[in-house]
Formats: C-alpha cells, sequence, structure tokens
C-alpha cells in the first residue's frame, strides 16, 4: 500500500481521536523502515537521534540539514511521520513561518514546535512571544492547506524550569493559538500526566517516555494520553550497544559486546525487498 500524503495525513489526525498510540522516533532510513516493519501506525522524527548519527549534538544540524532529513524519512516509510523541528530554526515569528512553510513542504503529517530559545541563561521564550511563534506556524500550515498537524511544546521541565503551573499556562496557551496536539517532555508522574491531560482537553497530549519506566501504555492509557513517543530513547539504546561492544574491544581486546548483536542475515532478509 502507497498513501499519498493527504491520505497520511488524514489518518494521522485520525490517531489523534480516541485510543492511545506509540510514535516511536527513528533516526534514519534503516530504522524507520524497521519500525513500520513492526506494525507501529506513525513515526516521529528525533533531533538528537539524527544529530548523533552525524557526529553532531543535539541542535547543532541547520534547518537545511533537518528539512533534508525529513525529505528522508517521509520517502523511507508509508507511515505519517511528525516532524521534531525544534524551535523552528528562528527566534521570531516571521522566521517560524518560513520554516514551517518548508516543512510541510516535505509530506510531513505533522511537526512540532518548541518554546526554548538555545540560550541557556534565558531558555524560554516569554510567553507572549511564544504564542506568537505558534499564531505564526498555524497560519503557515493553514496557507498549505491545513492538514498538518501542529504540535505545541512547552520546555520547562527540559530547560532547566519545572514549573508545572506554568507548563500548563503555556500549554493552554498555544492550545489557543491553534496548536492540535500538546507536549511537555519531562514531566513524569501521574499527578503531573494527569495535571497537563486535564488541563488541555478535550485536546490531545503527547507523552515522552525516553526510559525506563514504571508506567505501561496501559497506564498512560488510562491517564488520558493520546500518544507516547520514546524520544532519542531506541537511538540511545542503539549507542549503548554500540559504546559497550566498542569499548570491550578497545580496552579489554575481548569481544563480548557481539553477543547480542543482530543476526545478518535476518537484518538483509528484513531490508531486501525495500530494494525491489
Amino acid at each position: 500500500m502507497t498513501r499519498t500524503v493527504a491520505q497520511k495525513r488524514a489518518d494521522f489526525r485520525a490517531l489523534h481521536e480516541q485510543g492511545c498510540f506509540v510514535i516511536p522516533n527513528p533516526w534514519d532510513t534503516g530504522s524507520a523502515r524497521y519500525l513500520q516493519g513492526l506494525g507501529f501506525k506513525a513515526l516521529a522524527t528525533t533531533s538528537s537521534g539524527h544529530a548523533w548519527s552525524q557526529g553532531l549534538a543535539d541542535g547543532a544540524q541547520s534547518r537545511d540539514t533537518v528539512l533534508a532529513h525529513l525529505r528522508d524519512i517521509v520517502a523511507a516509510t508509508d507511515l505519517p511521520v511528525n516532524a521534531d523541528f525544534e524551535n523552528g530554526f528562528a527566534a521570531d515569528a516571521q522566521g517560524v513561518a518560513e520554516s514551517v512553510r518548508l516543512a510541510v513542504e516535505t509530506g510531513v503529517a505533522g511537526l512540532s514546535i518548541e518554546d526554548s530559545t538555545g540560550n541557556a541563561a534565558d531558555p524560554l521564550f516569554p510567553i507572549d512571544v511564544a504564542v506568537e511563534r505558534l499564531r505564526a506556524a498555524r497560519k503557515a500550515i493553514d496557507a498549505a492547506g491545513g492538514d498538518t498537524l501542529l504540535v505545541g511544546r512547552a520546555e520547562n521541565f527540559f530547560a532547566g524550569r519545572p514549573d508545572l503551573d506554568d507548563t500548563i499556562a503555556r500549554l493552554k496557551a498555544y492550545a489557543a493559538a491553534g496548536a492540535d496536539c500538546l507536549y511537555a517532555p519531562g514531566i513524569k508522574t501521574r499527578e503531573q500526566i494527569a495535571a497537563v491531560v486535564a488541563a488541555v482537553a478535550p485536546k490531545p497530549v503527547n507523552l515522552l517516555v525516553g526510559g525506563a519506566s514504571e508506567l505501561t501504555i496501559k497506564d498512560i492509557a488510562a491517564l488520558g494520553v493520546r500518544r507516547v513517543s520514546v524520544g532519542g530513547g531506541l537511538a540511545r539504546a542503539a549507542w549503548g550497544g554500540f559504546i559497550h561492544a566498542a569499548r570491550a574491544l578497545a580496552e579489554q581486546g575481548r569481544f563480548d559486546g557481539f553477543a547480542n548483536a543482530a543476526a545478518g542475515n535476518e537484518l538483509n532478509a528484513f531490508f531486501r525487498p525495500f530494494a525491489e
């Protein structure tokens, strides 16, 4: 089955209307295709995972590089793709609008805009500025047809400002500014999650679970979360295996790190059909 961009976007919106789904984060073509093969219904890019694959720190990639990556992932899979579009690669609303226009052209089904500045001394845009930026993103999407889903992100807990009241105030303002889905990466407790879900209802909430958690998907669904992403979690898991094997080889001259490696014939069998 080959779905058009319009069909992918319609299917993606439908996923947010009820239930709870997992939207895992590949970092390259191979990981995107493998995740599709496991039966996931949608994918999301990860700025950190892709940056590490390019030998860079998260946040160090240019807009052009990220746009090229979005095109690669969209072309690699028949699933809807949500773009981790960082802070829109611009400080002002006009710049965000132009970035969003370019992102929509890649064929993504959704994209997120953060309210982080990239400045450690002042990590969050003032809420009025952040709202203006979201409105600009909304207008850019609407001008392109309006079917790309917009995710508003409050980065408080990632930016060293773990204030739940401010986080919720920001998310409510982003919802009013036109965000279709709300996201506060870094919240973890049941109480925090439930508070965010209740505050922005009936709009859907994305929850990040990037590490080991006592919560299951069933638990998260019961809290009213619509979708669960893993950010750089899968990429870090892959790097963890690589680092363990490489260090054992470099420091001890041992090959133990290959014990749990995937079988080459299995990988070849999985990917061979994509060349046909």
